[in-house]
């Protein structure tokens, strides 16, 4: 079996664990390419012939997972998430074994599932053409991307704990008035963020919304009304409740479904998709793709098959 890694140099490197299943996936005669990601890459010459590999793995976090799934979108070729960022919610919403040989062993003899991707239109200044961009969790406007933006410098010493620190210092977020076209509605609404959320499971093992659905064609849209961070508590309490019993009640969230949005905010407000956040404010436009990507996932995992891999060689 031939296998593609592309391997992000700010993060994939720097897991020493990476090694050790590029060793399993060899010692099952897989045979191996990397390729090497750095600012300024062109993504789309890397993946130039990715459909001449049975495999494609994506290893950084879930920034560069996200833009090689859009990449590769409605190609059908499997792609495994490999968990070599500061949170990697993918490979967790996934349910991707941690352990490098149980890696090894998904990529060779998993199965696959397709699930939505969500795409941003953001538009450009100064006559340019707008951005298309990719995500797989979700994306947001506001203080969801100030704490990002805080988080930024601090994730290759602080980890996780990071967005802990962004969040304290962003305790008093910009309250902003937005404009938010869904599908054929048009809402009036006032909040510090608005997020389109496609995989709902996010730091800490929260679900932001209950029941959420990347296989259902839909963005959830989650309006953040509250003034101040701490308003957002309750909130953070009924996701922990919701991990012991169902409870799908999110007070403080304004929750729609749709499958093309558009944010407008006043003020403007900061940009930020599965943890990139964009040098751009809003309005930004957005809409999913059903089904775009096709995932590498475990036995284990209780989304609904796409179909049983080949298993590897011994």
């Amino acid at each position: 079996m031939n296998i593609l890694i592309v391997s992000n140099l700010r993060s994939g490197l720097g897991d020493p664990t990476l090694y050790e299943f590029i060793r399993e996936l060899g010692s099952h005669r897989a045979e191996v390419t990397m390729r090497f990601l750095s600012e300024g890459t062109d993504l789309g010459h890397l993946l130039r012939d990715a459909h001449e590999y049975a495999r494609i793995v994506a290893a950084g976090g879930d920034g560069t997972v996200s833009a090689i799934a859009y990449q590769l979108r409605d190609s059908g070729i499997p792609l495994l998430a490999y968990p070599a960022g500061t949170a990697n919610l993918l490979a967790r919403n996934l349910r991707l074994p941690v352990d490098p040989v149980d890696l090894a062993v998904t990529t060779l003899a998993g199965r696959t599932v397709s699930i939505d991707l969500g795409e941003l239109v953001v538009p450009a200044a100064g006559g340019r053409a707008s951005r298309h961009i990719g995500f797989a969790i979700a994306a947001g406007v506001g203080y969801d991307a100030s704490v990002m933006e805080t988080a930024q410098g601090l994730k290759q010493t602080l980890g996780e704990g990071a967005y802990i620190i962004g969040a304290l210092q962003n305790l008093a977020p910009t309250v902003a008035r937005f404009t938010i076209e869904l599908d054929a509605n048009t809402i009036e609404t006032e909040g510090i963020a608005v997020l389109l959320v496609n995989l709902a499971r996010i730091q800490f093992d929260l679900e932001v919304a209950h029941g959420s659905d990347a296989q259902d064609g839909l963005l959830e849209v989650v309006v953040l009304k509250t003034r101040t961070a701490a308003g957002l508590l309750p909130a953070v309490w009924a996701a922990l409740v919701d991990r012991l019993s169902d409870h799908p009640q999110r007070p403080g969230l304004e929750i729609h479904t749709a499958t093309h949005v558009k944010i407008s905010s006043e003020p403007p407000l900061p940009l930020q998709y599965d943890g990139e956040v964009l040098p751009s404010a809003t309005p930004v436009i957005a809409r999913v793709l059903p089904g775009a990507a096709t995932f590498i996932v475990s036995e284990e995992n209780p989304l609904p098959r796409d179909y049983q891999a080949a298993p590897a060689r011994p």
